[in-house]
This record gives C-alpha cells, structure tokens and sequence, in this order.
C-alpha cells in the first residue's frame, strides 16, 4: 500500500501550477499599455488591505498580513484572522467574498465555509486564511511561514 498525499492534493496541485503557467505565459493585446510591476504590486497591496480591513469590519480578531514574496511562488501575500466561534468564522468568511466581489474581485476558489473551523478563500494573488481560534493555535500558521515579512495593517480612512 502507497502511502503519500492524497490524488485530490497532487491533482489540486497540478491544476494550481497549471494556471500559474497560463497567467505567466498571458501576453497583454498590442494595443493595451503593459503595467509596470510597481503599480500591479501596489493594486495587490491595496486589495490585501481591503481584505484584511474586511475582516476587522465583521470583529475578527488577530488580523496579520504576511507578504510571502520570495518565500514561495504560490501566491504573494496571506491574510490570517480569526473569528470566535464556528458562526463567527463563517460570517467573516462570507462578508469578505461578498464585498470583494462588489469590488469586482472574485474568489477563486474556497473552502471550509460549510464547517467554519478554518475557512480558505483563494484569490490568487492572496490568501485569506479564517482560523477558529484552537485551530489557529493548533496549526500556528504564523509561525509555519516565519520567513515571510509581517505587513502593517494600514488604518481605514
């Protein structure tokens, strides 16, 4: 008997290089101006911000944005909260996707919303991470990326 990761984990895996590669390998129409690196980074940091401050809006509790920028090429910052109980997370979880959408950003993919112990919300080029606090200290996510850069939460206007 194989013992390894799951044929889920290998086949999400593969789907999420797949799609890496195609968004890398996307060249822009000729007649669009390229965007500078800078201003995309900016844009990005802007939505993480917008993410994270979501999050405060609904109560969440210990917000962090880690910037995993030449730490790992999955994606390039994370949003780690936590809410208070099972209802709490889901409720984060929800409001996030929703007012992000209205934002015109949409989730890519998401997980845990159902069960609201830890809720995932992939929007490519970051991820929020919900944690039901024993979880949270359970798996110390922290921690587990220590070499990423700790973001300042920016103060709502």
């Amino acid at each position: 008997m194989r013992i390894g990761p799951s044929r889920n984990i290998r086949t999400a895996g593969k789907l999420h290089t797949e799609i890496r590669r195609a968004r890398a390998a996307f060249k822009p129409p000729l007649n669009r101006m390229a965007t500078s690196l800078s201003s995309v980074t900016a844009r990005n940091g802007e939505r993480v911000q917008r993410a994270a401050q979501l999050c405060l809006d609904m109560k969440a509790n210990d917000v962090v944005i880690l910037n995993l920028a030449g730490v790992t090429d999955m994606t390039d910052y994370f949003v780690i909260a936590s809410g208070t109980s099972d209802t709490h997370v889901r409720s984060i979880g929800e409001h996030v996707i929703a007012e992000m959408k209205k934002a015109g950003l949409n989730v890519h993919h998401s997980e845990g919303l159902q069960q609201g112990r830890w809720v995932l919300l992939d929007f490519f080029d970051f991820v929020v991470h919900i944690f039901h606090p024993t979880l949270r200290s359970f798996y110390q996510i922290e921690r587990l990326w220590s070499d990423a850069e700790t973001v300042a939460l920016e103060p709502q206007e």
